[in-house]
Formats: C-alpha cells, structure tokens, sequence
C-alpha cells in the first residue's frame, strides 16, 4: 500500500507553489492568478528515509525503493464550490479516493498574492469545509433505504449512513462520529470527504518558519483543532529547498533552525494521523520500505508485497535496523544470535528488517 493525499484550499493559498515544491520539479502552474490548476494534478513523492542508503551499502546493491506518496493537488475551491461556482467542484472526485486531506491555509502576508475570498485562517477553513460537507451530502441523500430485507450488514451500512448524514446537515465533520473501523470503512467506501482525516497546513512567512512550536500552538487554537493537524509550512522555502542538493538543503534547513523539511514533517503527521508505519526488506537484489498499518501482523505485512505472501506465509526472519547494521546483516545477525523466527501472530514494528518464507 502507498499513502495518498489529496490538496485543497482557497485560490491562491499555495497549493501549487507546494505541491511543485514536493515533487521537485513545476508540476502545476503556479501563478497568481485565481484557478492556475485547471487539472487535477497528481505526483509521487518518496518518503525520505535515512535507513535505506544506510542498509543499501551494507548488503551491496544500488537498487533503493522507498515507500512513496501520492499527492493529488485540485483547482481552489471557492465558496458555493458545491453549487457549481469556480472550477474545484469540478475535481473533487478526484481526491475521493486519497486517504487524507490535506488543507492549505494563507499564513502569510503578501497582499500582492491576490486573496480570491481568502481573509483569514479561520474563515477560509470554514468555506471549504462547508464546501466539503455539502458534496458530502449530496452523495448521502442518493443512498437508498434497503427494503425487506434482513440482511445485517445491509442495515448497518444505512444506519451509519443516516448518522452520517445527520452529522453532516449539523455543520460538523463526519470523521467525528466514526467511532469504529467498521464505520470508517462505510464512510471510505463512499468516498466522503470529510469522513477523511484532515491535516491543517499554514503556509506561513519565510521569518516565522523556525517558530515551529508557537506557530503551531497559536494555529491549533485558532482552527479548534488538534496540534498533531498542524503542519506550519513556507511554501516559498519549500520551493527554494526543492531546488537544492542534499547537502546544500540540509545546511539551508540548519540555518533555518530546522531539522527537517516540510516535506519530511507532512509525511510523517499523515503517518501519524493514519497510524502507518514502514517495515524494511534488505537484499542484493534490492533495499524497499513497505508501508503498512501500525499492529499489522506478520502475514498480512508480506501480502503487502504480493497478496500470494500473504496465504503462503510460513513464517518472517526479522533483525532489528540497528542490530543488522552492528553485526554485519544477514550472515551476522545469525552468527550473533540476532535474528528472530517469527510467525503469524507476530506484530510488526517499525524497525523491523524483514525476509519472508513463503510456501509454494
């Protein structure tokens, strides 16, 4: 599986700016202008991870494959988006299937970017949730009542469907009362969009972007949201970053006070928010990260690799990331007594560096 997220605010926040600066290369139009993005844009970004060049010199290959994101950037959305006003309205299909959103919020202060129906953090978040919400109710008024039927699961899906729906006409986000997995997976099926977790990004001015955590803190309290949905941004020194080695963008981030890119940040809060995590595979042929979620288990971890894996598992051979790289990999991790016998209850963690015998 690969994380994918799809970008949405007001015209002119910096969607585009960010979004080029995440693929490092101009992606999207970014000009100022209100609707530059007059296609749904949609790029893969890897996720950064130190370990896999460490691990790729340790068991000789050149082949690196790191987990990636899909990010999915749309039009600006303006009020009455839902009614047809602007050109948003028009993609919103094409972030149904992300597995989060990401909203872009104007933190800065150029009065030369035009606003475009953008006056502050607050307001902004409200029109284009309202504008989320009111797609979203669109979708579940065409929902049909199961009739004579017995069948429990069709009832359960109409019962989350009517506290969906309900929850929605209230003004409030249907991620709020999605209580259960059971429930979440009705509301993803539908595609609901704010039955999505949500991540805030403030793109803010270049001089404040070191005062991450009173920025952040300031930013929670203004939205009413939760600080771990605050990601502060400058899409500007994203852009500049993009353009940089990675020597060069790792002293630029130092001077910056910073120790990581926004990139990095985002990745890790919608792992975090989703409850996602990488497992590592090291061999001659190639190093890989895998995403999965947190507390899956061994077998459903190899179907991730091939669904095959998954049915034929037997069992994992596992080594700590540290261990593999203190006592030499494979050959001395098992002359150590390092490595691990695992079988299909065993859970996996994070550090994990991972060789899967399947049947045949």
């Amino acid at each position: 599986m690969s994380l994918s997220v799809g970008i949405v605010g007001l015209p002119n926040v910096g969607k585009s700016t960010l979004f080029n600066a995440l693929l490092k290369r101009q992606a999207a139009l970014a000009a100022n202008y209100p609707f530059a993005t007059i296609d749904p844009n949609t790029g893969i970004v890897p996720v950064p991870d130190d370990r896999l060049e460490v691990l790729a010199k340790a068991v000789g290959t050149q082949t690196i494959k790191p987990a990636t994101v899909e990010f999915v950037d749309i039009a600006g959305l303006v009020a009455g988006a839902s009614k047809g006003e602007g050109l948003g309205n028009k993609f919103l299909a094409n972030i149904r299937e992300t597995d989060l959103v990401c909203h872009v919020v104007r933190g800065f202060s150029d009065d030369s970017i035009l606003r475009e129906g953008s006056t502050d953090p607050k307001s902004d978040r409200e029109i284009i949730e309202m504008e989320l919400l009111l797609a979203d109710i669109a979708t579940l008024e065409k929902q049909k009542q199961p009739k004579a039927t017995k069948d429990k699961e069709l009832l359960f899906r109409w019962d989350v469907t009517q506290k969906m729906l309900q929850t929605a006409m209230e003004g409030k986000l249907i991620s709020s009362v999605l209580n259960s997995e059971v429930e979440k997976k009705v509301g993803r099926e539908m595609g609901l969009l704010t039955a999505k977790e949500i991540i805030y990004i403030i793109n803010v001015d270049e001089n404040v972007i070191s005062q991450q955590e009173s920025q952040t803190k300031n930013y929670a309290d203004l939205l009413n949201v939760s600080p771990d949905q605050i990601v502060i941004i400058s899409a500007k020194i994203e852009s500049e970053i993009a353009s940089l080695g990675d020597e060069d963008s790792a002293l630029f981030l130092e001077e910056l006070g910073l120790k990581k890119s926004g990139l990095e940040r985002l990745i890790q809060k919608a792992y975090d928010r989703l409850g996602l995590q990488t497992y590592l595979t090291a061999g001659e042929i190639e190093v890989r990260a895998w995403t999965i979620k947190k507390g899956t288990l061994a077998p459903q971890a190899a179907g991730v690799i091939h669904t095959d894996f998954e049915k034929k598992f037997i069992k994992a051979k596992v080594v700590s990331y540290q261990d593999f790289l203190d006592f030499d990999g494979w050959k001395g991790t098992k002359e150590k007594g390092k490595q691990r016998i695992e079988g299909k209850d065993y859970e996996m963690r994070a550090d994990d560096v991972v060789e899967f015998m399947i049947g045949s």
